[in-house]
């Protein structure tokens, strides 16, 4: 089975499985586990394929959710509305966070990225529309396009599979266009992207600011779920479990972000009401294994047995 093949099967597999799930499962946690998905998938674009490392990506999802709760809430502008003008605010900040970090490179920008996404997180602790240490709560799920009403736990959940879908398969256009091959080639080697006459700012720029948008549209998403954001969405913890989500599942791989997001959510979910705050510790511990042992993460190594066995049976 070649690689176009294995991945046609695997996107179908997910989408029978996802169109079945909430007659099974909880949908408020696949929603929770969908939302965290997107925002890996977003945050693999930056780091798995033009090799830069942002510590500040919660501020991306926290704008977003903050201004659909604000909207949503105060301003009483339709879910949809609210959410694209989340997404326009996640892109405007990250076209600012971008034009400030991308002229850096390794421990520096991510160091800049976090310092600003900090910045960001004591002003939503002082501003007064956010609520502070309150936060924006009884978010309105309203109608999606006026018509779908959202108040339905199974009917959002089929939204926001869909919203999930949208951001996943504009990803996987991204990283299998000529856009995608120069962010693959700044990555590898960054001097010669320059020696063969790209302008590779130019590329990190809009790599980052497209990443933005994505984390957002998760932010965005998660507001309406949960119909409350507080500080946490735009906490420096989650921008570190958007990183180890993106690490677990397999860095660089279109699944690998995926699977690592629900791994997570999943321990997080089933732990903590058994061991409590030691969920990071086991998390923590989890991880640590999976650098040492599988390098590649829990999807890159399933690649990685696949080719050795098909390479041992030709």
């Amino acid at each position: 089975m070649s690689n176009a093949r294995f991945r046609l099967a695997g996107c179908g597999f997910l989408l029978a499985l996802g169109l079945l799930a909430p007659w099974f499962i909880y949908p408020v946690f696949l929603m929770n586990a969908l939302c965290f998905a997107l925002f890996a998938c977003a945050f693999n674009l930056l780091l798995g394929y033009t090799g830069l490392l942002s510590f500040g990506h919660a501020a991306f999802f926290g704008t977003a959710a903050y201004t659909t709760g604000y909207l949503a809430k105060v301003m009483g502008i339709s879910t949809g509305l609210a959410i694209l003008a989340g997404v326009a605010a996640a892109l405007l900040l990250g076209a600012i966070f971008g034009g400030l970090s991308i002229r850096r490179q390794g421990i520096y920008f991510a160091m800049i990225t976090l310092a600003l996404a900090q910045l960001i997180f004591f002003v939503y602790l002082q501003a007064p529309f956010t609520g502070g240490e309150d936060g924006l709560q009884a978010i309105p799920r309203g109608k999606l396009l006026w018509v779908i009403k959202l108040e339905n736990d199974r009917t959002l959940y089929y939204v926001v599979f869909a919203i999930f879908l949208i951001g996943f398969l504009l990803i996987y256009r991204t990283i299998h266009s000529p856009f995608g091959q120069v962010l693959k080639a700044i990555r590898e080697n960054e001097a010669r992207a320059v020696s063969l006459g790209y302008d590779v700012n130019k590329y990190k720029l809009m790599a980052f600011v497209l990443s933005a948008g994505l984390a957002g549209l998760a932010g965005s998403t998660n507001a309406i779920v949960f119909t409350f954001v507080t500080l946490t969405d735009v906490d420096w913890h989650t921008s570190g479990d958007v990183v180890l989500m993106t690490l677990l599942g397999g860095m660089g791989s279109i699944f690998g972000p995926v699977v690592g997001a629900f791994s997570i959510v999943t321990l997080e979910s089933k732990l903590s009401d058994k061991v409590g705050s030691l969920v990071t510790v086991i998390i923590g511990a989890i991880f640590v294994i999976c650098v040492l042992l599988f390098r590649r993460g829990i999807v890159g190594e399933i690649q990685g047995l696949y080719r050795r066995v098909v390479g041992s049976r030709a």
